[in-house]
């Protein structure tokens, strides 16, 4: 919430600055290793978000051993994943690894 606060020469003055209170959410445990593991790999569809995201990719399946690397796509990077596809990365994979290339 902004605070207004009037100036001498009577122009009215907005403060954007506010708080912001948030909830305490608990990190998942780290994952002691990816070997045997399906890794899913969400692109937010920007451009060097895919370059990163495959290169990420095949840094982990020659250094971690996952069982499988499976790739997934939002439509759009300024919209949230529809639930179903989150519903979907959630069910196929043990860990999912996503990034923002801008």
């Amino acid at each position: 919430m902004s605070t207004r606060s009037t100036l001498p020469t009577g122009q009215i003055v907005f403060d954007p600055r506010g708080s912001v209170t948030a909830d305490t959410v608990l990190l998942a445990p780290r994952l002691e290793s990816l070997r045997g593991l399906r890794v899913g790999i969400l692109d937010n569809s920007k451009w060097n978000a895919s370059n990163l995201l495959r290169r990420v990719a095949t840094a982990l399946d020659g250094q971690t051993a996952p069982a499988a690397i499976t790739y997934y796509t939002k439509d759009s990077f300024s919209r949230v994943a529809p639930d179903a596809l989150l519903d979907r990365i959630a069910s196929e994979n043990d860990a999912v690894v996503t990034a923002i290339g801008d």
